[in-house]
């Protein structure tokens, strides 16, 4: 029985009950009957649109976290994962003031490295590393793993960067400068760093370092020289050849030397930076403290310091520098350095001072897209075992063009390795290295 039913059924029985106004009542009734069903149909189309809307709404609801949900796993599968690989080849030109039978050939034309790189992202982890393949040995420039664990901060471990002086060089040429042969410029040891990115116009870096990246004095290796950057491998006594190999052992299985090595290295660089027409300047100092271990007990401690500025100006960049290192071992004044499967010397304690200023061209000539005109100074003086200062003055330019990048140098230096010297010799000759290093990055 629909609605209208009972309804019609009381009032004809109020009309038929007064046949005196049937005919008035039943107009009245008539009326009422039409307004009321209009109600009706108005209130059953109003309950329809409702029911409509809800089913809509529910619709829309499930299709919208659908969406959302298929979004977020389209992100995390299209994140790019897995590692990129790339590399460099290089070449290298000398002519030099110290070597008769180079200058007699004109200069030598040789191979200086191959290289691969490996960087990518594995879930929210990056990896990076960097292998070096020269004719003489095969060394690690860097291997860690980093993750941002913040909005600003990144930790990294693995074999990653020593946090000092002006980053990422403190210089513009090829060969560095000074503080590099030292191990205070792109040195890399085994470790953990913590890095504060770019923010509030500072940076900050702290880092902890078990050991160099060959493991130390305990490093399971035949040549603790074979590494790209320099550290410590031991000490010498009065009489020592500048360039013995510190842990060298005789026929009779007698050791000749004093080796030591680096560990429990502490780390920091801080940099504020200073926005202004042209450019941006960075201030910053650095410093750094571990111990020496010749693998029964500890046999010293070390520490270094720095005051940096690096300048954009325009085209113009403005580098300066100046520190102390000091290695602290009863009765040593002078320490034994390795790198690039060669030792040298250098006194136990001196300051280091450096000031480079380059200006950068952009062009187009063909393939040719920047050149970088440079002056780098720098010097090591004040040593404590009385050798003549060390300084070195490079003035060149590099070439981008592409793929390729080259260096142009030409080199003067006073007991610098790599130009004719030690950094613990006693020349007072200046030596002059020409030199080019040509370059195709992958």
């Amino acid at each position: 029985m629909t609605p209208m039913k009972p309804l019609a059924l009381a009032v004809a029985m109020v009309v038929f009950s007064h046949p005196a106004h049937a005919d008035t009542d039943l107009d009245k009734v008539k009326q009422q009957l039409s307004s009321l069903q209009k109600q009706v149909e108005m209130l059953q189309k109003q309950l329809a649109k409702a029911e409509q809307k809800s089913e809509k709404l529910i619709e829309r609801t499930i299709e919208q976290k659908e969406d959302i949900a298929e979004v977020k796993v389209a992100k995390h599968e299209h994140k790019p994962q897995g590692i990129k690989i790339g590399g460099a080849v290089r070449t290298n030109y000398s002519h030099t003031s110290y070597d008769d039978d180079n200058k007699n050939r004109g200069g030598d034309f040789d191979f200086d490295i191959f290289r691969l790189n490996f960087s990518g992202d594995v879930g929210d982890v990056k990896l990076n590393a960097e292998i070096r393949f020269f004719d003489y040995m095969t060394a690690v420039k860097y291997a860690y793993a980093a993750y941002d664990f913040a909005d600003d901060w990144q930790v990294q471990a693995g074999i990653t960067k020593v946090p000092f002086g002006n980053w990422p060089y403190n210089s513009h040429n090829y060969f560095f400068s000074t503080n590099y042969y030292v191990g205070l410029e792109d040195d890399h040891d085994l470790g953990v760093l913590f890095k504060r990115k770019i923010a509030d116009n500072w940076q900050l870096d702290l880092g902890f370092f078990k050991n160099d990246e060959l493991g130390g004095i305990n490093g399971y290796v035949d040549n603790r020289s074979d590494r790209y950057s320099y550290d410590i491998v031991g000490f010498r006594e009065a009489g020592d050849d500048v360039y013995a190999d510190p842990g060298a052992i005789d026929a009779d299985g007698n050791l000749l030397g004093n080796p030591i090595g680096e560990y429990n290295t502490f780390s920091g660089r801080y940099g504020y930076h200073i926005e202004h027409e042209g450019g941006k300047t960075e201030i910053g100092v650095s410093a750094l403290a571990g111990g020496l271990h010749d693998g029964v007990d500890r046999a010293g401690d070390y520490n270094a310091w720095a005051l940096h500025l690096n300048s954009n100006m325009g085209p113009w960049n403005l580098q300066l520098q100046h520190g102390e290192y000091n290695y602290d071992i009863d009765n040593v004044n002078r320490i034994a350095v390795g790198a690039y499967s060669f030792y040298d010397s250098m006194a136990a304690e001196a300051t280091m001072s450096s000031a480079n200023i380059a200006y950068s061209v952009p062009v187009q000539w063909g393939a040719v897209t920047n050149l970088q005109f440079y002056n780098d100074y720098s010097a090591i003086y004040d040593k404590s075992d009385n050798s003549k200062d060390t300084w070195m003055n490079v003035t060149g330019f590099s070439v981008a063009a592409g793929g390729l990048f080259t260096y142009f140098d030409l080199v003067h230096g006073k007991n610098m390795p790599f130009v004719g010297g030690s950094l613990a010799g006693d020349s007072s000759e200046t030596e002059r290295r020409f030199n080019i290093n040509i370059g195709y990055y992958f």
